[in-house]
């Protein structure tokens, strides 16, 4: 991603700040995993997003006046000694030129930093989702500003939640945000295409698994954007499985929802096909009312379509279907209604798509679902869940578990399918599936 993307983003940022403003953006810190070692570190979403730097604690300041803005950094100084064991860091002096940022300074200056930037700043902005870790920090500090009253100097008046300005700024995505969705998007669909190859009967989940995330990471994925959910058979109709344990069976089907993460970037897409390359009738019947209901989804994104819209409209297809295949009785309208399709399918047809899997950004405005906009970034995923112990339905459909997940961007003239590339046809699968 070019570096000339983060002073862009910067400054589009200040330029929603009013006067007098500081902010506050911490990239985190690393976390234990257990005795003396820890979880690789991933920076804070907001960081990355305003630096491309990601070393753990750092904090990115700006500061707004009539006269000036200014953006700084505090992060770890050089230290030849850790970085021996923990490998280097940028450093006090190389990181202006190196993020392009006005001034640096040791972390561990930040308290004094913040005594003096912080005076006579009318508007103090944070996360309030990391509101809780600024508390006994920013409180003590604002203690002192407020006792200098009579030396003219002024506290902030309050705190307000930057989230509101910055998530708003990461939901529109600029030209290098949708190149680094469509990287993540083209590496997560070579990742599951490899999952197919790998996929034969005997084998286990995890088998699979490996050779989804090999790929990715052999693509120069970075990560995985979440936790990959291989699920076969009954375990297909637990939306968050992660045990990824079990033997995979002839005749079971294969759910796989994973996502590559590539330069901040998340992938997710979510596919199902036969372990055994062919659908028995009844997995075929609910693929093909999945497989409508996200066509129905798609056809209307595009701008000016309410966000829920796409969801209302794979409901009335799923609704329909499974009234038609006998799972459920009664009229299509009172079906609807009273969300008697729930059972099968629990979960909104999608979400947006950036930074996270589940990225940031109001649904909705003033109580309203808001419209799309071309630049946002989503996906379409419906799906039908029949659990193994429903005992309303024939027992021929228990236990079948059928998602479809593509990522899209919204464009001016509809949409983009980011993910394209996987055969999502039960024809296309099952000569897919023959072939490998």
């Amino acid at each position: 991603m070019s570096v000339t993307i983060y002073p862009q983003r910067r400054q589009k940022l200040f330029d929603k700040l009013p006067v007098n403003s500081l902010v506050l953006i911490p990239s985190g810190s690393e976390q234990v995993r257990n005795r003396d070692t820890g979880y690789a570190f991933r920076p804070q979403s907001d960081f990355y997003y305003l630096t491309g730097f990601d070393e753990p604690d750092s904090v990115l300041v700006f500061t707004k006046t009539a006269e000036e803005q200014l953006c700084h950094i505090c992060l770890r100084p050089k230290n030849p000694e850790r970085e021996t064991w923990d490998g280097l860091r940028l450093g006090i002096d190389a990181a202006p030129a190196g993020l392009q940022l006005d001034t640096a300074h040791d972390i561990a200056e930040l308290d004094s930093l913040l005594l003096d930037w912080l005076a006579n700043k009318a508007y103090l902005w944070l996360s309030f989702e990391q509101g809780s870790e600024w508390t006994s920090r920013l409180l003590p500090i604002i203690g002192q500003l407020k006792r200098k009253v009579r030396q003219g100097i002024e506290a902030p008046k309050g705190i307000h939640d930057l989230d509101a300005l910055l998530h708003e700024q990461r939901l529109i995505k600029d030209n290098s945000a949708q190149l680094g969705l469509k990287q993540a998007a083209q590496i997560t669909v070579a990742g599951h295409l490899a999952a197919m190859k790998a996929t034969q009967a005997g084998r286990y989940e995890y088998q699979v698994q490996a050779a989804l995330e090999f790929e990715c990471r052999y693509l120069g994925a970075q990560r995985q954007a979440f936790d990959s959910i291989v699920a076969s058979g009954n375990n297909a109709c637990i939306l968050h499985y992660h045990e990824n344990n079990a033997l995979l069976r002839h005749g079971n089907l294969l759910l796989i929802d994973a996502g590559a993460e590539i330069d901040g970037y998340a992938g997710d897409c979510t596919h199902t096909f036969p372990i055994s390359g062919t659908f028995s009738p009844e997995q075929a019947a609910l693929y093909d009312l999945v497989l409508a209901a996200q066509h129905a989804a798609f056809a209307v994104v595009r701008p000016n379509t309410p966000y829920n819209q796409p969801h209302q409209e794979a409901v009335n297809i799923i609704s329909q279907g499974l009234l038609d295949l006998g799972l459920l009785q009664g009229d299509l309208a009172s079906i609807i209604e009273q969300e008697s399709y729930k059972p099968f399918y629990m979960h909104q047809t999608g979400h947006w798509l950036g930074c996270d899997v589940h990225d940031v950004g109001a649904y909705k405005q003033q109580g309203e679902w808001r419209p799309l906009q071309a630049g946002m970034a989503l996906t379409v995923e419906p799906g039908v869940y029949v659990a193994p112990d429903n005992t309303t339905v024939d027992k021929k459909w228990r236990g079948i578990g059928i998602r479809i997940e593509d990522s899209v961007l919204v464009t001016s003239a509809g949409y983009d399918c980011l993910t394209a590339g996987l055969p999502r046809t039960r024809s296309e699968i099952e000569k897919w599936m023959q072939h490998t």
